[in-house]
C-alpha cells in the first residue's frame, strides 16, 4: 500500500492526537497512533482506552485501502521538523514495515496489526445530544476547569459537570472550596439530563477547540460521550455518580456590595501572597468607606504585608479571610475590567460576578472563606 500526504497537515493533526496518549500504557498498541486510510481519506486515532480521538486528513494520492498502527513519538518527531512537502508512505505488511520519503531522505519504522488496537465504545442510540457553539464551550471550559478537585475519595468533583434543564444549560466544577457555575439560557431542554466529563478530555478540548466558529455536538448516555468538533472527535468515558447539589451551597442574599478593579486586585493578591503563611495561604480582606485592604501574615518567619486600594462599597464593614492562591485563580478566569465580589459574613461564601456577563450566560465563581485571628 502505498499513499502521500501532506507534511505540514499531518503534523498538526499527529500534534493533537498525541496529547490523548499516555506515556505509560497498559497495552503497548495504546502508545501507537492507528492508521486506516480508505479511498482517498486517511483516518488517525489515537486512545489510551478511556478515551478516544479520531482525526482525518485527505490524501494526495493513494493506490489501496489498509489498516495499520504505528509508534506515536518516533513518527511525531521525524514529521515536526518538516517544512511544507509531499511525504509518501510505502507500507509493507508482510515485514510489517513502513517506509517513509520526503524530499530529501527517507526513513523506515515497524509497524503493527490494526486488529490488535481496542474499539471505542460508542454512545448508545438513545444518547442526548447538546448542540453548543464552539467560542461558547471553549469559554467555559476554560473558565471551570481550574475548579476541578483531585479527589480520589469524590471522583465526581474531578471533572466538569454539564446540567441541561429546562431553562439553561449550567457548567459546574468544584473543589469544595470554590465552584464555578456558568449558565448558558440559549441552550436547553424539556427533558433534563446531565453528564460529568473527566478532566482528560476537557483539557483535550480546552486546547483543541478553535475560535473560528462553528457548532460542536456532544452526544452522551449514562456512560460515554460523544463530542465531535471542526478538528474531529473525542470519545470518553464519563465520570459516573451523582454530583452535588451545587445550587444549594450557593447562598441566595449577600447585601453587601463590592465593586473592584480586577487587574488591580489580581496585582495587589500577587504581592502580598508571598508574604502569607505557607500552609493556610490566608489573606484577610477588609472593606469598609471605598477602600479594601489586604493584609497577609506569617509570624513564624516574622513576615507581613499590607495593601489599599479603591472601591465602591455598599455594605457593613467586614474582615473576611480568603485563600489567596485560590482567589487569584478566580480572578485570573475572568477577562472583564472589573468584578463585584458579594458578601454576607465572615462565615459564609463570597460570590465573585464579572462586571458585565457574556450575552445570553450568567457566570458565577464562588469562594468559601477562611477562618480569621480578630
Amino acid at each position: 500500500m502505498r499513499f502521500t500526504v501532506s507534511s505540514t497537515v499531518l503534523s498538526a493533526k499527529l500534534t493533537a492526537l498525541a496529547r490523548v496518549i499516555n506515556s505509560k500504557n497498559a497495552l503497548p498498541i495504546l502508545g501507537d497512533f492507528l492508521f486506516d486510510v480508505n479511498d482517498t481519506q486517511l483516518n488517525l486515532t489515537a486512545s489510551d482506552s478511556e478515551n478516544t480521538m479520531y482525526t482525518s486528513v485527505e490524501l494526495a494520492e493513494c493506490d489501496s485501502n489498509g489498516r495499520f498502527a504505528i509508534g506515536n513519538h518516533d513518527l511525531l518527531e521525524a514529521v515536526k521538523g518538516f517544512s511544507e512537502q509531499p511525504i509518501t508512505f510505502d507500507i509493507d505488511f508482510q515485514q510489517n514495515l513502513v517506509k517513509i520519503s520526503y524530499q530529501n531522505g527517507m526513513f523506515s519504522l515497524p509497524i503493527e496489526n490494526a486488529d490488535e488496537y481496542p474499539v471505542a465504545q460508542h454512545v448508545s442510540d438513545q444518547a442526548t445530544t447538546i448542540v453548543i457553539p464552539n467560542q461558547i464551550l471553549s469559554d467555559n471550559i476554560n473558565r471551570s476547569l481550574f475548579a476541578t478537585a483531585q479527589d480520589e475519595l469524590r471522583p465526581v468533583m474531578n471533572g466538569i459537570y454539564f446540567d441541561l434543564t429546562p431553562d439553561y444549560l449550567a457548567v459546574v466544577a468544584s473543589d469544595g472550596h470554590k465552584l464555578v457555575r456558568n449558565k448558558i439560557y440559549s441552550i436547553k431542554s424539556d427533558q433534563p439530563a446531565a453528564f460529568i466529563l473527566p478532566k482528560k478530555p476537557a483539557t483535550l478540548l480546552k486546547n483543541l477547540l478553535g475560535k473560528d466558529g462553528g457548532d460542536v455536538i456532544i452526544r452522551f448516555d449514562d456512560r460515554n460521550a460523544e463530542i465531535a468538533f471542526e478538528e474531529g472527535t473525542i470519545q470518553c468515558r464519563l465520570i459516573e455518580g451523582r454530583y452535588p447539589n451545587y445550587n444549594s451551597v450557593i447562598p441566595q442574599n449577600n447585601p453587601n456590595q463590592l465593586t473592584v478593579d480586577r487587574v488591580g486586585l489580581l496585582s495587589a493578591l500577587r504581592r502580598v501572597q508571598p508574604f502569607a503563611n505557607d500552609s493556610s495561604n490566608l489573606i484577610r480582606f477588609h472593606v469598609e468607606d471605598g477602600t479594601l485592604q489586604l493584609d497577609a501574615e506569617d509570624y513564624d518567619f516574622s513576615k507581613t504585608a499590607t495593601e489599599r486600594m479603591s472601591c465602591s462599597y455598599n455594605g457593613q464593614p467586614m474582615s473576611i479571610g480568603f485563600k489567596g492562591s485560590s482567589f487569584i485563580e478566580i480572578l485570573g478566569n475572568f477577562a472583564c475590567s472589573e468584578v463585584i465580589i458579594q458578601l454576607a459574613d465572615p462565615s459564609r461564601a463570597g460570590l465573585v460576578f464579572p462586571s458585565e456577563q457574556p450575552e445570553n450566560q450568567d457566570v458565577l465563581m464562588l469562594m468559601m472563606p477562611m477562618l480569621i485571628n480578630d
